[in-house]
């Protein structure tokens, strides 16, 4: 599982807070992965210590497809805390960020160190440029084209 500076993680969290107060604020692994699906979220925040590890494994190549920015938080007490609820929480999801804007402006710009989609797109054709052409052997010139099938001749009376 991916850690997060603790810079990052604390912005997330003041993040979750200040979009629990002023926005809309999805909790839990179904509901995030429906607003990512959906497009409808702007920041998705995970926690570190889920286990199994598998529950939220689908998150961040959903967020990286729909080209959502996602952080990591390292307890899910924390993160359970932030969004206002009285027990741990996995995952978080915020649709209308409210206050919580420029937290979420700073969290992206400060994510952008991974590869993004479009840089994947241009490493991709990079390598097709260099792959080996495949080799299509080339049609004769006099072959002919393929002929129809001939009707069966009637019987002579």
């Amino acid at each position: 599982m991916a850690k997060s500076s603790k810079e990052i993680s604390d912005k997330a969290l003041e993040a979750v807070r200040l979009s629990r107060q002023s926005g809309t604020v999805r909790k839990g692994v179904n509901e995030v992965t429906k607003s990512v699906e959906r497009g409808l979220a702007s920041l998705v925040v995970m926690a570190e210590d889920v286990e199994p590890q598998e529950i939220l494994m689908h998150i961040p190549k959903l967020c990286d497809q729909k080209k959502i920015t996602y952080s990591y938080v390292p307890t899910k007490l924390d993160l359970g805390k932030a969004v206002g609820i009285n027990v741990p929480c996995s995952a978080v999801a915020i649709e209308k960020a409210g206050e919580a804007e420029s937290a979420i402006k700073s969290i992206a710009g400060m994510t952008t160190g991974k590869v993004q989609p479009e840089e994947k797109k241009e490493v991709h054709e990079q390598k097709k440029e260099h792959a080996p052409k495949e080799h299509k052997p080339k049609k004769e010139a006099n072959s002919e084209a393929p002929k129809e099938k001939e009707a069966p001749a009637e019987p002579q009376k």
